[in-house]
């Protein structure tokens, strides 16, 4: 590491220079490899082993076996819909087709994600004259994943670029934003290019070569679609069940569709301390509750389906552990997180419940729950505030 540093130290630009950009990339690479050289000399401040970047580096690493499953899978639902599936002695050679296949197609993604987006952070930090914040880290990978795997990838520059500029910058940047970003990118292109991030066709890669054909009765659906459509018996029919769907070999978006590969990312989170694990089990809970109750009510196919079945389906698991969690959207209050993850799950079965046009419904209760979190904060400060002027009072 030392060769490294050096290596580093002799291509420093000067801060000051004819190309500030130069710097900020230098400097946002130098801190991303090093601890950073500078400290405070004056005011109170918190000395600790890890930083913001090494933080979101964390969080990279827990969405890694999301990551590589997804990738897996939409070369397997890609071989599938084609009727390539092999037995036997060729397992082996099936598998890194698959896993190669659906890396040609989420790499470029991810690519495209991540240079559209440090681009505009490069740009805002030369203006600004500010060091490279390091939020989007995160967000670049988790664009990627909540994406249908045929998304174009212009649709996912511009969607990048809007997140980034409407989503945060507007606001101050890394730690000011009031939204999920990664959620803004997928609200802009569900609005702006619906064909694009619904129906059946948009989660399964069916490209074809020369002499191949889909197999009959094939369809794209994603379970939830399946579901509003006909309830449990085409679920049953797409043989999706809990088991499968918590494994994740059904339709979906990338990063989305193993409740498996996404536990294993939220018990690295919850044991290294950076997810709220409040969050994340009150959100759980409360999809459980509200799908229960719809079990009892039983007004329509969709609410036969069982509460597990509800929270290992579609974007739930992910949200409820990559995107609930976002330290900067989310309640900060311990109570305040009991009440905002809560609603987010009782919110997210609502509305997939309730609007057919829509199963999955993680994305609209995460952003609609980022905008009450501050009132949510509010009210419990208030709350403690009186409590205690009452003590107060009582001791007087």
């Amino acid at each position: 590491m030392k060769a490294l540093d050096d290596i580093m130290q002799k291509l420093k630009p000067k801060a000051d220079g004819k190309f500030p950009l130069a710097y900020t990339v230098w400097d946002g690479m130098y801190t991303f490899l090093f601890v950073p050289g500078h400290t405070n000399h004056k005011g109170v401040h918190i000395r600790d082993g890890i930083d913001l970047k090494r933080t979101m580096v964390m969080v990279i690493f827990a969405l890694i076996p999301a990551l590589l499953f997804g990738i897996y899978n939409v070369g397997h639902q890609h071989f599938l819909a084609i009727g390539d599936v092999v037995t036997g002695d060729h397992v082996c050679t099936l598998f890194w087709d698959k896993f190669i296949f659906g890396a040609l197609k989420v790499l470029p993604i991810i690519i495209v994600s991540y240079g559209v987006g440090l681009g505009v952070e490069f740009i805002f930090a030369a203006f600004n004259k500010h060091a490279i914040q390091e939020g989007f880290l995160v967000s670049g990978m988790l664009i990627p994943l909540i994406l249908p795997v045929d998304v174009p990838l212009w649709m996912v520059g511009v969607a990048t670029v809007f997140a980034v500029v409407i989503g945060k910058e507007v606001f101050g940047g890394t730690g000011m934003n009031i939204v999920n970003v990664a959620l803004t990118a997928r609200a802009f292109l569900f609005f702006a290019y619906p064909t694009k991030m619904s129906g059946d066709a948009v989660w399964i890669n069916t490209s074809l070569e020369e002499g191949q054909q889909l197999v009959d009765g094939f369809s794209g659906a994603t379970p939830l679609a399946q579901a509003v459509k006909g309830g449990t018996e085409s679920l049953n029919t797409m043989n999706a069940s809990v088991m499968e769907a918590a494994i994740g070999f059904i339709p979906g978006s990338i990063g989305e569709t193993s409740a498996l590969a996404i536990g294993l990312g939220a018990l690295l989170l919850l044991i290294t301390g950076i997810a709220s694990w409040r969050i994340m089990l009150s959100t759980f809970v409360g999809g459980y509750i509200m799908a229960l109750l719809f079990n009892l009510w039983g007004a329509n196919p969709f609410m036969e389906l069982t509460p597990i079945h509800q929270l290992v389906l579609g974007g739930f698991a992910f949200g409820a552990v990559f995107m609930a969690t976002d330290p900067v959207t989310g309640s900060q209050t311990n109570t305040g997180k009991y009440i905002y993850g809560f609603l987010i799950g009782v919110f997210a079965i609502i509305i997939r419940v309730f609007n057919p046009a829509y199963p999955e419904g993680v994305m609209l209760a995460i952003l609609f729950m980022n905008i009450m979190a501050p009132l949510i904060d509010h009210y419990v400060v208030a709350a403690n505030i009186k409590r205690r002027l009452k003590r107060v009072s009582v001791k007087a």
